[in-house]
């Protein structure tokens, strides 16, 4: 597998990105979080993504290192959400859990874009309104806030950037930045160039999608960068918000719990466990939940609610299967559970069981599929929350 990524990599090598196309677009900075560190208050650094962001010895280690060396005299507080395998619409549900109600955040460190594609495989519009409705929570719990977005990489984001192309989760991430005027920083963009100028390789100093202690020390100094390029504001100010971008990006966000639904057929609700999941392992991030778990097809939920779209947080293991939606007594839509990286794991996903629907008050009717995946062993749906964007 690394010869053939080698080799496509040469390849796409020879086509050059375009000259215009920075891999740190500055945008404003972050004056306002300079301000305050300037003036030696207490300051909140929260970073929120995925895996890469989990991960506690990389650039969520690295940054505050950095800040604390440059600022001593400041009381920092750092808040690592980062969530391995969620992608940035599950980023909108989990926000308020996860991030907002761990204080005021007086600058957000966020990456999505790597889950957005070998995860989730969000196309654009999708990717825009995860990235956008994170932002737009953000600015609104936080109008003194400032945020970075950064794109990390995995091969396949670098073969585009190699070959001058961006994946759609890239584009639509650094279009969401561009219109909020944030700082964005794609990562893959600065290792492709390093690459071409012969200074770098993938394997020895970036290492895999999780990066090696090189790959995220080469992310952590290009984000600090972006801090210590920035000006400082004269005097914080609310940091100012446009119209969206996609007025159906996922601001509104709200969890539901699954016990506020209706249940027909043979759904069970209890502690995210083996007795109640027993084929595929579960990550210990979710042994605190409870969830809504049905082992068979043809078992009914209903829900009214009010809203643009609908959306399940699920871990779809080895026996995960379909779910088939019908919104207001609308045709079936199927919803596919089973994930390709769901053998031998409760995959965690956030899947969309309806979107792009009016504000007006909606029914829907959700039931376990008759059919179940080609590589599934069963029709299992295995449900820690569903969310409405309002």
């Amino acid at each position: 597998m690394k010869s053939l990524l080698c080799l496509s990599l040469f390849f796409a090598g020879l086509v050059l990105h375009a000259a215009d196309t920075p891999a740190i677009e500055e945008g404003r900075g972050v004056p306002n979080f300079l301000a305050k560190v300037t003036a030696g208050e207490k300051v909140h650094v929260a970073f929120f993504g995925g895996s890469i962001t989990q991960n506690k010895t990389g650039h969520t280690k690295r940054i505050p290192d950095w800040l604390k060396a440059k600022w001593p005299a400041v009381e920092f507080t750092f808040t690592n959400a980062g969530l391995g395998s969620t992608c940035s619409v599950s980023g909108a549900f989990r926000a308020e859990r996860d991030v907002w109600s761990k204080g005021s955040i007086d600058l957000l460190i966020v990456e999505f874009a790597v889950n957005d594609d070998q995860d989730a495989g969000h196309d654009r519009k999708t990717a825009i309104r995860g990235l956008e409705g994170v932002l737009r929570q953000y600015f609104t719990r936080n109008p003194n806030g400032e945020a970075i977005s950064v794109q990390f990489v995995n091969p396949g984001i670098l073969a585009k950037h190699l070959a001058g192309e961006e994946t759609d989760s890239v584009a639509a991430h650094k279009a969401v930045a561009r219109h909020y005027g944030i700082a964005s920083v794609d990562v893959g963009l600065a290792l492709a160039g390093e690459i071409k100028a012969g200074k770098k390789t993938w394997e020895k100093d970036y290492g895999e999608t999780h990066p090696n202690p090189a790959g995220y020390q080469f992310a952590s100094d290009l984000i600090t960068r972006v801090i210590a390029n920035s000006p400082t504001a004269e005097s914080v100010a609310p940091v100012p918000v446009p119209e969206p971008l996609d007025p159906a990006c996922y601001e509104g966000a709200v969890v539901v719990d699954p016990q506020a639904l209706s249940w027909l057929g043979g759904w069970k609700y209890g502690p995210v466990s083996k007795e109640l999941i027993p084929q595929g392992t579960i990550r210990g991030d979710y042994t605190v939940f409870n969830c809504l778990r049905s082992d068979e097809a043809g078992d009914y939920l209903y829900h009214t609610f009010a809203g643009s779209a609908l959306t399940a947080f699920v871990l779809a293991g080895p026996d995960s299967g379909a779910l088939e939606v019908s919104v207001d007594g609308g045709d079936w839509r199927r919803v596919e559970l089973h994930h390709s990286y769901s053998k031998g794991l409760n995959y965690p996903r956030t899947v969309i069981l309806a979107d792009d629907l009016s504000g007006a008050y909606h029914t829907a009717a959700i039931r376990t599929a008759e059919e179940k995946p080609a590589a599934s062993e069963g029709h299992s749906a295995t449900i820690l929350f569903f969310g409405v964007n309002e």
